[in-house]
C-alpha cells in the first residue's frame, strides 16, 4: 500500500474527534510524529513526502545492500528512481512562474472559471492563471487586492481577500468571499459569472512563517477571518518538518456559517495532540456541543498557550466588533495598533499577538 493510500484510509477510518473545552494540558502535551496532512497531495510541499519515501525504501532496501543478492541491485534502482523523481519534482516547483509578482506588476486581469456555492451567503471563486503551469506568487502568509469599478463612480472599489487554495496549486487561485448587505465587492464577486474577469494585485505580505518559528500558536477568528488561519495550518501541516502546535477559536453566527470545516476536521483527526478547534456560536442548534454566545475570556483563558508561555504567538482576524473586544483593531496594514480587550486582560503582550 502506497504512503497515500494508506493515509486516505487511515483518515477514512479515524472517528470524528468531538470538540469539547480542555484544560491547558492541551498547551503542553508531546506531539506525536507528524503524518501528511491532506489525503490528496497536490502541491510542492508534498515533494518532502516523496523524498521521505524514497529514504524509507531505502532503509528497507538496506538488508538486501548489504547481502549482496540479485535483488539488491532492483532494490537500489528503485531507491536512485524515486530519489531522482523527488529532485525533478522539486526543481519543477521552485522553477515555476509566478502570476503575482507584487511591486510595480499591478493589477493582473484574472478570468473566473468556476463558482461554488457554499452557504446562503458564501461562495468560493475558482480564478484561473494567465498560464496553466503558473502558481499564484502567494507566500505564508499573504493576501491579494481585487479592484473593480462600479460604472456610477468615481473612483474603484478595492478590497483585500487570502486566497484558499495551495500556493503551490497551478493555473488556478481560490477566493472565499461572503457576501455582506451594502457589500460592494462581495456584491460584485456574487453576481460575477464564469468567463467575467476581475482585477487582482499581489502578493500582500502578512506575517513571515518559517517551519518551527514559533512552538505554539493560538489562531482566533471570526467569519471570513479563518482564511488566513487557514493559510497558516495549512503550510504548518503539511511541512513534516514543522512541529508547531495549533489551538483554533472560530466564532460563528449559525452551524452552516463555519468555513472550511472539513477541511479543518481533517487536520484535528490527523493531528490531534497538535491541533484542536473550538467552534463557538451566536445560534446554535439544540444538539450544539460547542460554545455559545460570542468568544468569551473564560474560553480563552482555558484553551490558548499561557502569556508566560515561551515562544507562542496568536493571531486575531474577524469583523470590526470582534477585534474591538478581543485584541483591538489594527490602524493600518503596517501599524498593529494598541492591544486592548481580551487578550490584554489575560496578560499577553503586544509581541505575541498579531492582527490580520
Amino acid at each position: 500500500m502506497s504512503l497515500f493510500v494508506a493515509s486516505r484510509s487511515a483518515f477514512r477510518a479515524a472517528a470524528p474527534v468531538k470538540r469539547q473545552f480542555q484544560a491547558r494540558r492541551y498547551a503542553t502535551e508531546q506531539a506525536p510524529n507528524p503524518t501528511p496532512a491532506s489525503p490528496e497531495p497536490k502541491s510542492s510541499s508534498n515533494t518532502l513526502l516523496y523524498l521521505a519515501g524514497a529514504v524509507g525504501v531505502a532503509g528497507a532496501a538496506g538488508y538486501y545492500f548489504l547481502s549482496g543478492t540479485p535483488a539488491a541491485k532492483k532494490a537500489e534502482a528503485k531507491v536512485k528512481e524515486a530519489s531522482g523523481a523527488a529532485a525533478v519534482k522539486l526543481a519543477d516547483v521552485g522553477a515555476a512562474k509566478k502570476a503575482l509578482t507584487g511591486g510595480d506588476q499591478g493589477f493582473v486581469s484574472l478570468k473566473l472559471e468556476d463558482v461554488e456555492t457554499i452557504n446562503h451567503n458564501t461562495k468560493r471563486f475558482r480564478f484561473k492563471l494567465p498560464e496553466d503551469d503558473m502558481v499564484s506568487g502567494l507566500s505564508t502568509a499573504s493576501a491579494i487586492l481585487t479592484k473593480f469599478k462600479p460604472a456610477d463612480a468615481e473612483k474603484p472599489v478595492v478590497r483585500p481577500y487570502t486566497p484558499t487554495s495551495d500556493e503551490d496549486a497551478r493555473g488556478y487561485m481560490d477566493l472565499i468571499v461572503k457576501k455582506y448587505p451594502n457589500g460592494p465587492m462581495s456584491t460584485h464577486m456574487h453576481d460575477m459569472v464564469p468567463g467575467q474577469s476581475l482585477e487582482i494585485k499581489g502578493p500582500l505580505p502578512k506575517y513571515p512563517w518559517a517551519a518551527n518559528k514559533h512552538q505554539h500558536i493560538g489562531l482566533i477568528a471570526g467569519g471570513t477571518g479563518i482564511t488566513p488561519m487557514f493559510q497558516l495550518c495549512r503550510a504548518i501541516f503539511n511541512n513534516p518538518e514543522d512541529k508547531t502546535k495549533v489551538t483554533l477559536v472560530v466564532g460563528n453566527v449559525s452551524e452552516e456559517d463555519i468555513l472550511l470545516k472539513n477541511e479543518l476536521a481533517h487536520l484535528e483527526n490527523t493531528y490531534p495532540q497538535r491541533f484542536r478547534a473550538f467552534y463557538v456560536l451566536d445560534n446554535p442548534p439544540k444538539e450544539w456541543a460547542g460554545g455559545k454566545g460570542y468568544i468569551s475570556k473564560e474560553l480563552l483563558k482555558t484553551v490558548l498557550p499561557e502569556p508566560k508561555t515561551d515562544n507562542i504567538k496568536l493571531f486575531v482576524c474577524g469583523p470590526p466588533p470582534m477585534m474591538n473586544a478581543i485584541s483591538g483593531n489594527k490602524k493600518s496594514p503596517r501599524d498593529q495598533g494598541e492591544l486592548v480587550g481580551v487578550l490584554k486582560e489575560l496578560g499577553y503582550t503586544p509581541e505575541q499577538v498579531y492582527k490580520f
